[in-house]
């Protein structure tokens, strides 16, 4: 079992920055693949970036690559995401998510990750 914590979200201006954090705690969660998703009202859920469990391996949406940045800190127990460049479409709640991945890759479906926390707000204000 994995505990998942959001932190970092809030309001902030059109080409602003925002860093989301999520701590992990719980058996083995340093041995996790890490992702964000993100979602939109009336839309449904989407990968946003996600990092294996050694750092060594990161995968980014379209929509965000060059401007956010996944990271991951083990000693913590910690998973960052550095925003930047933000705009409107960027405004949705932000999930952290955990799950195991054969060969150390990153996975982008929901479905395939088994621990979930509970989001945290961003919005953008243009």
């Amino acid at each position: 079992q994995v505990q998942l914590v959001e932190s970092g979200g809030g309001l902030v201006q059109a080409g602003g920055s925002l860093r989301l954090s999520c701590a992990a705690s719980g058996r083995d969660s340093s041995t996790y693949t890490m992702a964000w998703f993100r979602q939109a009202p009336g839309k449904e859920r989407e990968f946003v970036s996600g990092v294996n469990w050694s750092g060594a391996t990161t995968h980014y949406a379209d929509s965000v690559k060059g401007r956010f940045t996944i990271s991951r800190d083990n000693a913590k127990n910690t998973v960052y995401l550095q925003m930047n460049s933000l705009n409107s479409e960027d405004t949705a709640v932000y999930y952290c998510a955990a799950g195991r991945f054969l060969g150390g890759v990153v996975g982008a479906t929901t479905h395939a990750y088994n621990y979930w926390g509970q989001g945290t707000q961003v919005t953008v204000s243009s």
